[in-house]
């Protein structure tokens, strides 16, 4: 179903485009099924905030094939990107604006001297002509709109502005012919230009609302500083390549993702974290392309090319997060589907109410004059119910249901990837209000899933000669232990590791086994912390030991409690050894505790949590936690995680803890209290704008000039999301 969040976790091919001509929701709906319709797509999504689609495939289709099942609905796809075909349609409406605004305007001011009573020769003739050439002309795109609708067999926003203006030109020309019926000319020009003017301000508020995501990309650097054959070259950064090296100096961007291989700084991650302290970065930590490097030089190897980038991953995600579509948005689907015709059945129904009805509603309409000072002052039967049609079709516009959710997904968007977290799946911001149990992984996502040692009693020449064996190590405890000094760079001689024993070698003549402990009950304070202990022996002795731990995370005691707080029950399912997972459980109160979980068994605990009731969120980083992952309702994975987490998740956390599940419940909060705002102006806009309308108590420009606002004042609620 098009309506419905594509699959989690299937490796589905992917394409987004660049829609053009769609002015209204049902423009976007009707590309949306015509893309639906081909064998090949799975599931599409057209977003009429950006004039996107984001589409799911099941099997490979070419470009040329996509755009002629959108060229027979009467629209087109273009290869621009979205930000430059929104600056030429910025630039076209402005265009067609200004025109229609130069004509228009000698009309109005020729209006307003004939209700002041003054004598305006051929007025009416000259209102049909200039009607009749801005209609023709300044709203062209709008007439072309109109027609491909109706040529397919819909209706959309222009099909309704087309008509109130054809209708309100043709009473000149009708009673240029002798009719008894006023004229309407001038008003019809003014609902074009009207029309233009909402377009072109409702233009430039979307480019508001994008403009950061444009800044996205202009965050990296357009060349850098390459080392290539032992020369300092500079090059374009869409021709660096995987390990390439390049120099970054102090003040310079960072020119692509990579690691540190030589030098030391303070790096300005705040474009990818919102936290506006510097963080040190040395030798061996990754960095991301497009921060800033503050001070110190430094030699970074590329690990990842320019459509990998972090920035490249972080602007795809907000495209395809604008596709998806929340439940409340289903319901906004139904409404536009029969909007347009249903309008234009009640502005028939109004026209032949009033013809019949005008002579008997006299007093109706007098008791009303005082109050709505635009009612047609007409005895003309025809005329009066010319007016209240024409104000039926003008007024009502499904355009602010359109942009109501997408504009509010957008800048929510926009504001989660300034706090480090990044939504795949729109749908969250709605079901995790609903989450009542929040089920965690232990390694990597409670803890920082790298071991570290917390204690040690060796003496520095012993200490040396064994960081220098643990270098050759591939456990991650000798990875603690390697990098707990810079020294160790004696010589290392029969260097052997046994799986689940350690590793032994000869350092300088002298043979040191670093393992297991002999006796595991001298150790016995640090197991009950859920430490490890590594025992050094030198020639058979032992001389010390190290005691290593996988410390939690700085976020994740406060995380929890604020779950707590907030009526979420956190649980923690972990492979990990019960004994241990019990006692971080302790550390971080939390009461529900599985330990020596396998791959399905965290499946089967997911389904068990979501048989208690409410939604199930699961947060895990490893290979083995995808499954589990995949079954919840709502999944969250750390960047650093495995590719499988990340390609099931819904959210993935680019820098931080799980304190950023919290900042994801407070934005969601505030993003789906802003949808709901905006859905509620918008019907509550046309509940109460089209009985007016109806019963002729509204004229065509006041309707033209409300059913602009309307569409503007989504806009501008959405761009106070903070």
């Amino acid at each position: 179903m098009s309506g419905e969040a594509p699959p989690k976790g299937e490796s589905d091919l992917k394409l987004n485009l660049t829609i053009t001509g769609m002015t209204c929701a049902t423009c976007a709906k009707t590309v949306e099924k015509a893309l639906m319709k081909l064998p090949q797509v799975k599931f599409a999504s057209v977003n009429l905030a950006t004039n996107t689609a984001f589409i799911v495939l099941k099997e490979p289709v070419s470009l040329s094939e996509v755009a002629k099942a959108v060229n027979r609905v009467g629209y087109g796809v273009s290869e621009r990107p979205p930000e430059e075909e929104e600056i030429k349609r910025h630039k076209d409406v402005k265009k067609r604006f200004l025109l229609g605004l130069t004509f228009t305007a000698p009309l109005m001011f020729f209006m307003i001297l004939r209700m002041c009573g003054v004598h305006i020769p051929y007025f009416t003739v000259l209102e049909a002509v200039l009607g009749l050439f801005v209609i023709l002309v300044a709203g062209f795109s709008t007439l072309k709109g109109a027609f491909i609708a109706v040529s397919h067999l819909h209706a959309n926003m222009d099909t309704l502005i087309s008509l109130g203006s054809i209708v309100s030109v043709l009473t000149s020309f009708l009673k240029i012919a002798g009719l008894p019926i006023e004229s309407f000319g001038t008003v019809g020009a003014m609902i074009i230009t009207l029309h233009l003017a909402g377009r072109y301000i409702e233009s430039s508020l979307r480019d508001k609302a994008v403009k950061e995501v444009k800044a996205l990309l202009a965050l990296r650097p357009r060349e850098a500083k390459a080392i290539i054959g032992n020369e300092e070259v500079t090059v374009p950064v869409s021709a660096l390549k995987k390990n390439m090296v390049v120099i970054v100096k102090p003040g310079e961007r960072i020119p692509a993702d990579g690691r540190i291989v030589d030098g030391t700084g303070s790096i300005d991650e705040s474009m990818i974290t919102g936290e506006s302290t510097p963080v040190h970065r040395e030798v061996g930590d990754s960095v991301i392309g497009g921060t800033i490097n503050l001070n110190g030089k430094l030699l970074i190897i590329v690990e990842k090319e320019a459509e990998d980038s972090m920035i490249a991953s972080m602007v795809k995600l907000m495209e395809e997060v604008q596709g998806t579509r929340i439940p409340i948005q289903k319901i906004a689907d139904r409404i536009t589907n029969y909007f347009v015709p249903v309008v234009v059945i009640l502005a028939i129904l109004s026209f032949f109410f009033w013809y019949f009805k005008f002579y008997s509603l006299q007093g109706f309409l007098a008791r009303f004059k005082n109050y709505f000072p635009w009612i047609l002052d007409t005895n003309s039967r025809i005329s009066f119910a010319l007016f209240a049609s024409t104000s039926t079709i003008v007024i009502a516009c499904p355009c602010a249901v359109g942009l109501a959710i997408p504009m509010a997904l957008l800048r929510g968007a926009i504001l989660s990837s300034g706090k480090g977290i990044l939504i795949k799946n729109a749908e969250v911001i709605q079901t995790v209000l609903e989450v009542k149990f929040a089920l965690f992984d232990k390694t990597g996502t409670l803890t920082l899933g790298k071991p570290v040692v917390v204690y040690h009693n060796l003496q520095d020449e012993d200490l040396s000669r064994v960081v220098a064996v643990e270098k050759l190590s591939t456990h991650p405890l000798g990875f603690a232990i390697a990098s707990l000094s810079k020294m160790g760079e004696a010589k290392v001689e029969d260097f052997i590791e046994k799986a689940g024993e350690g590793v032994e070698a000869t350092v300088d003549g002298v043979r040191y086994s670093v393992g297991k402990p002999e006796k595991p009950e001298l150790y016995r304070e640090h197991f009950l912390l859920g430490r490890s202990v590594v025992e050094v022996k030198k020639d058979g002795n032992a001389v010390g030991y190290f005691v290593v731990e996988d410390a939690l995370r700085e976020d994740s005691q406060e995380a929890v409690r604020s779950l707590w707080d907030r009526g979420i029950t956190p649980v923690l399912v972990t492979g990990d050894n019960k004994h241990i997972a019990e006692i971080v459980a302790r550390k971080l109160n939390i009461s529900y505790v599985h330990g020596e979980v396998t791959p399905k068994g965290k499946v089967d605990w997911v389904h068990y949590y979501k048989v208690l009731g409410g939604k199930v969120l699961m947060v895990g980083d490893g290979i083995n936690d995808g499954p589990a992952l995949k079954a919840a309702d709502i999944s969250v994975t750390i960047s650093q995680g495995s590719d499988l987490a990340i390609e099931n998740a819904d959210v993935v956390i680019v820098k931080g803890g799980i304190s950023k599940l919290v900042d994801l419940l407070d934005l969601s909060g505030i993003i789906f209290r802003k949808i709901k705002q905006n859905l509620l102006w918008a019907f509550c806009y046309n509940v109460v704008a089209i009985p007016l309308a109806v019963l002729g108590l509204v004229n065509p420009i006041i309707a033209e000039i409300a059913m602009s606002i309307s569409s503007i004042s989504v806009i501008l609620n959405s761009l106070r999301l903070k």
